[in-house]
């Protein structure tokens, strides 16, 4: 399911327009990107949690030309499903 599909499911689910539904996802969205960018977890119960994980710079090998690169410090997003999440799936 992508962003447009949810968009349809939500509209149709609460028989709203789909410019609302937009506007519902679009802010749900940016308000977890803003919270991870501010360094906070995103925890929504019975679903996951979202986090930011820091790696540290390293010294890497470009394996198509085996020339050495330093490969920079980064920041990654990480979801974590929650227990009901996970009950769900595999019941």
């Amino acid at each position: 399911m992508n962003k447009s599909e949810l968009i349809k499911a939500l509209s149709e689910q609460k028989k709203m327009h789909v410019d609302e539904a937009t506007k519902i996802v679009g802010a749900f969205v940016d308000s977890v990107k803003e919270a991870l960018l501010r360094g906070d977890r995103v925890e929504i119960r019975g679903f996951g949690s979202f986090k930011i994980k820091e790696y540290e710079g390293y010294t890497g090998r470009n394996p198509k030309t085996g020339s050495v690169v330093q490969v920079r410090p980064k920041k990654l997003p990480f979801f974590r499903p929650g227990k009901e999440l996970k009950e769900f799936i595999n019941d």
